[in-house]
Formats: C-alpha cells, structure tokens, sequence
C-alpha cells in the first residue's frame, strides 16, 4: 500500500494510539540502544554485582539497597560498553561480527551515542555515590576509564588487553561487596579473582572462533596472532585448571560451605577437560565446547555459592564500619541508603 492511502496520523495530544510505525520505530531506536550499551554483557556484570552483594556481610535483605546498586553499576556498564563502541565504530564496520552494530550501520550518529554514552556512566557512578557509598562509586568510575581509556585502545596494541579486560570484568562483584559492607575484605577479593581467572578460557575460546574477524578489524588477539593456536588452547588449559583453586577459595574464606567447594572442583575440572580437548585438537569444534562450558560454569557456579552462603561469614567489625566511626562521626553509611 502506498504512503498516499494510508491511514493520516492521530494529533499530538489525542486520545488515539500511536501509529504502528511510530511503535515499530521507538522499539528500534531502543534495540539500538540496547546493543551499544552491550545489554546482553551488562546483565552477566549486573549478576555478578548482586551476587557480590548476596554473599557479604549483611547483604541480604536490604533489597532497596541492592536495587540501587544494581541500577547503577548497570547505567555505568552500558556507559563503558557504549564508549567502547564509539572508539571502535570505524574497526566494527570491517568484521562481519560486528559490522551490524548500530554505529557502523549508520543507525545511530557518533555524537549521539558518545553523549548518552557518558551521561550512562555519569549517572551510573553519581546514583551509586548518592545513594550507594562512595567507594562504590570510585570503583564504578575506575572500570569506565580503565575499560574505555586502556582496554579498548590496548586491543589494538598488545595481546595483554585480554587480562586487562578480565581486570574490569572482575569488579563488579567487588562493588557488590562493597555496597553491602562499605569496605574491602578478601571475600570480595575471592570473588573478583574467580571473575578475573574464567574470563581468560571464555575469551580465548571465543576470540578463537572469531580469530579471522579480529584480524580484519586489526585487533591484537592471542588466537589472532597464534596462527597454530598451541599457545592459545595451553592458555584455555592452563586457567581452566587455576579455576579449580581459585574458587575453592571461597570455601577457605568462609563465603560458603561444603557444597559450594564440591561444585568448584566439579565446574573446574569440567571445564579443564574441554580445555585438554581443545589442546589435544585446535578444532572450532572444541573452542566451541570451552566456550559453551565457560557460559554454563559461571552461573551454576555463583548459583551454588549464594544458595550455600556461610552464616558463619557475618563480621560484626565490618558492620560496624559500615555504620559509624569509633568517634560516632559520619561513617560510610551517611552516603548509604538506610537501613531498616
């Protein structure tokens, strides 16, 4: 049907609903949004966030609490992820992967999605020092400009730029720890260092299959530059097994019991042995399986540690830290949502 017949537009301010097309197109402007905030990787770092925040001292309950610090560690990843993007456009548009994306399709302007790139991750990083805790904030504030300042302009330079990458991933459920408690403690560390050690057999498996496509868009990946892949899949191998220690020690910190120990050393050779295949035979088919096993073993993993969360793991000096300084001056918790 032509534009000429077609049914004329209701007025503004009108009772009539709005025309299909306006409809189709605010859903594809907001699909466009999604996919240069990366929603898909900011849900992983949100789970991660709550997570983190689950199994701290003091950490569950307080769902308003935990809200906030979801909305904002969510607004300031899909900032990173949006300026990532803006940074890469003009290499997006040579991979077949990510040529698409609404930037080097044209969908979306580079003005506009710079500007609503950093007002995500203002808002992010305010909401949490607001409403959160200023640590919090700090941390939220260090994965933008070390995610979007060194990662993203390292990919081009250095194959380092993966464990870079794994340091932002790593955080988040730091910030989790954090919002909950107000400090650092090593249970946060553990918890930063499982992240920090998956993502390592997760990307390399992925940027394996995808060796071709980072080598068009001059990206400086292992896989892209390891033209047998020996060394990549001894690398899958090598932190798929650092995995199982890792999150044993978890256990030893007293983030959870016996249950949650038996399912790392579980998860950890489970995902070792795709990772044996992988050297044993550099096959897209194997990379395919360690990356498969690498999205199935973090979710069961942090599933098992909240369902089996320590009791035991409550430190009233912590609490206390949280709360007031020994003076009764105001502590951490004065930038903090109260408590009920």
């Amino acid at each position: 049907m032509s534009a000429a017949i077609r049914s004329p537009r209701p007025p503004a301010g009108g009772t009539a609903s709005r025309h299909p097309d306006d409809r189709r197109e605010s859903r594809s402007r907001l699909a466009d949004y999604a996919e240069l905030g990366k929603l898909r990787l900011t849900s992983l770092v949100v789970a991660t966030t709550a997570v983190g925040f689950a199994v701290a001292p003091s950490g569950r309950g307080d769902l308003l609490r935990l809200a906030v610090t979801v909305l904002g560690t969510m607004l300031a990843a899909l900032g990173a992820n949006g300026l990532n993007q803006w940074i890469e456009r003009e290499r997006d548009a040579r991979m077949e992967r990510t040529r698409r994306r609404p930037l080097p399709a044209g969908r979306l302007s580079a003005a506009r999605a710079l500007a609503v790139s950093i007002g995500w991750s203002a808002a992010g990083v305010l909401l949490l020092a607001a409403l959160v805790n200023v640590l919090t904030a700090l941390l939220a504030l260090a994965v933008v400009l070390l995610y979007a300042g060194v990662y993203t302009p390292l990919k081009t330079r250095s194959t380092l730029n993966t464990l870079v990458g794994a340091v932002c991933g790593a955080v988040p459920p730091v910030m989790g720890w954090t919002a909950a408690t107000g400090s650092l403690a090593p249970g946060g560390l553990v918890l930063a260092g499982v992240l920090f050690v998956w993502q390592i057999p997760h990307f390399l498996a992925l940027a394996w299959l995808h060796r071709e496509d980072y080598e068009r868009g001059g990206y400086c990946m292992l896989p892209a530059w390891d033209r047998t892949g020996r060394l990549s899949a001894l690398m899958v191998l090598l932190y798929s097994l650092a995995l199982v220690p890792v999150a044993l020690a978890g256990h030893l910190a007293g983030l959870a019991g016996l249950s949650y120990a038996l399912a790392a050393v579980l998860l950890g050779c489970g995902i070792a042995a795709f990772g044996l295949f992988l050297v044993t035979d550099r096959s897209r088919r194997n990379a395919r399986r360690v990356f498969l096993a690498s999205l199935l073993y973090l979710p069961l993993l942090l599933g098992v540690m909240v369902a089996d969360r320590s009791p035991a793991i409550s430190d009233a000096r912590v609490t206390a830290e949280a709360r007031l300084d020994p003076a009764g001056s105001p502590g951490v918790s004065d930038t903090r949502l109260p408590r009920r």
